[in-house]
């Protein structure tokens, strides 16, 4: 893996929080030539350093839709199984596996408290499903 230095860390600090800052303006914030971030931003692209960029979009239903993070033990070998019930899930946003006390990670947004209810039942109701643990994520950094 490549070392990053400060000056490549504070340029990814600005593009987390802006993807689509132009050169000039992340060269003028962090007080550096225009041309110094571009040598930086190509060798940080050709080396994989940065994969890409992205764009975050508000969750559909705002202010009322949920956000969380739930850990699920399975039993046994029935993860794959699981896996392809909980990818039917549309509140399912994302899906991973892990190592440790919880065998996979869901993260989940649904529309409401009654809406989050129902997929934590209904996730919970999965056969091969031992345990869960489910946190509401309030805000984010």
């Amino acid at each position: 893996m490549q070392h990053l230095d400060e000056l490549d860390r504070r340029i990814i600090a600005v593009l987390r929080g802006d993807g689509r800052a132009p050169v000039a303006k992340i060269a003028s914030m962090l007080q550096v030539s225009r041309a110094t971030v571009q040598a930086r931003l190509d060798r940080l692209l050709d080396t994989g350093m940065i994969l890409g960029f992205t764009v975050r979009v508000q969750e559909p239903g705002g202010a009322e839709s949920l956000r969380a993070v739930m850990m699920i033990e399975v039993a046994g070998r029935s993860t794959s199984a699981i896996i392809r019930r909980l990818r039917s899930f549309p509140e399912i946003r994302a899906l991973h596996t892990t190592n440790g006390g919880w065998d996979l990670v869901a993260e989940i947004v649904a529309e409401g408290l009654q809406g989050f209810d129902r997929v934590l039942r209904e996730i919970r109701a999965i056969e091969g499903i031992l345990n869960s643990e489910t946190s509401i994520l309030l805000s984010s950094a």
